[in-house]
């Protein structure tokens, strides 16, 4: 059974029609690339299966319960977790703080506790506490903890944001364009970090990536969407050499040469 299916999920917006019939498998233990050009319906997808939107139709499950009509809330809680394409972290927050607010949905810690100052409550904020810097840590942020998010350099946010997805103790990573904005050196490291974090602290990663010198290096499946279609779907070196994936980047040979580097 795979860890997430997708049947048939369509969207529209007004006369747009977003999404058209768009079915997927991700396996436990793949990472797996979701590419297309500019307005190709990757981001209406992760927002429709984190609850962002409610698909017009289709269905969404993530280990074989159902995820359609769910809040964004909730499908954090079941296990899926998400960067988005805009930073979207705390800027007067330390690196540290915003780390933490990730762990909200897996602490336990009642009212009572909590205005009580119990053992649970504090066992509960030390705990989260050492969790946090560990995946600092992971994603290559130690001796920033107590800096702002906005003193960050544009890569180490996209870092941030990832140690916060984490930080909720995800089954399923969803990635939406984590090496924008870096340079080649950046992204090749933030490819070892993908790697790294399967098994231990995710069972499978889905990201929407335009660098295709990291969705060729890191995907085990690569899906293309284009006008909301689905139009490929295989492993990296099939996918690239598909007429219909070349036509949808405009017809030109540059996406294949880029993805031969």
């Amino acid at each position: 059974m795979a860890l997430l299916e997708l049947r048939d999920i369509s969207k529209r917006f007004g006369g747009l029609q977003a999404l058209s019939l768009v079915s997927m498998n991700i396996e436990e233990g793949m990472i797996a690339s979701l590419i297309g050009p500019n307005g190709a319906g990757k981001t209406t997808l992760f927002n429709t299966l984190t609850g962002l939107y409610r698909p017009d139709q289709g269905e969404i499950r993530f280990q074989a319960r159902s995820l359609v009509g769910m809040k964004p809330e909730s499908i954090t809680g079941a296990g899926i977790s998400r960067t988005f394409q805009n930073i979207r972290l705390f800027g007067h927050m330390s690196v540290l703080d915003n780390v933490l607010v990730g762990m909200h949905t897996r602490l336990d810690s009642s009212l009572v506790d909590i205005f009580l100052a119990s053992k649970k409550f504090h066992a509960g904020e030390k705990a989260a506490r050492r969790r946090a810097h560990e995946l600092i840590e992971l994603t290559g942020l130690t001796g920033r903890e107590n800096e702002w998010a906005q003193q960050l350099s544009y890569g180490e946010q996209r870092r941030l944001e990832i140690a916060r997805a984490l930080a909720a103790a995800p089954q399923l990573l969803l990635l939406d364009e984590p090496t924008a904005g870096m340079n080649a050196s950046e992204a090749q490291s933030l490819m070892g970090l993908f790697k790294d974090l399967m098994g231990r602290y995710v069972k499978a990663i889905l990201l929407i990536e335009h660098n295709m010198r990291v969705v060729m290096g890191v995907s085990d499946c690569v899906h293309v969407l284009d006008y909301g279609e689905k139009i490929a779907e295989g492993v990296p070196d099939a996918v690239r050499r598909d007429p219909r994936v070349i036509e949808a980047y405009l017809g030109t040979g540059d996406w294949l040469k880029n993805a031969q580097r």
